[in-house]
C-alpha cells in the first residue's frame, strides 16, 4: 500500500511517520536558492539514517539504497510538473510517497512485471 507522506508548509520540518511497522523521522527542507525540496530519513534520536537528498519527480529516490536501517522500499514524488516549486506539495500538485517493497513486488507480479 502506498503511504502518502505530508509534507508541511515550512523550509525545515520533521515529521513522524510510521513505515513499514517501525517509526521514523523525516526531514523536509527547501532550498530557497535553487528552488527545490529534499528529505532525509532519520530514527528517533535523531540520528541520521538517510543524508537529505534532492526530491525528482517520478523518480524512485531510495532504489539503490539497501541499509537496513531505513525503511525497506522506495521513496517517490508523483506529479505531472517536471519541477517541484515551494508550494507544490501544498496546492496538491505534487505528493510524497512511500512504496513498501514488499508490495511492490506483489503488484509486480499480480501485473506479470520482470524487475
Amino acid at each position: 500500500m502506498i503511504e502518502y507522506i505530508q509534507v508541511p508548509n515550512m523550509n525545515d520540518s520533521f515529521s513522524r511517520v510510521i513505515l513499514c511497522r517501525q517509526e521514523y523521522l523525516i526531514r523536509f527542507m527547501y532550498n530557497g536558492t535553487c528552488d527545490y525540496w529534499s528529505f532525509g530519513v532519520y530514527d528517533n534520536n535523531k540520528k541520521i539514517l538517510l543524508q537529505q537528498r534532492k526530491i525528482v519527480p517520478l523518480s524512485p529516490l531510495t532504489h539503490f539504497d539497501v541499509s537496513v536501517n531505513i525503511p525497506q522500499g522506495i521513496f517517490g514524488c508523483f506529479t505531472n510538473l517536471k519541477h517541484v516549486g515551494r508550494n507544490d506539495f501544498l496546492s496538491g500538485k505534487a505528493e510524497f510517497a512511500f512504496i513498501p517493497w514488499e508490495d511492490l513486488e506483489e503488484w509486480r507480479a499480480k501485473n506479470e512485471i520482470i524487475r
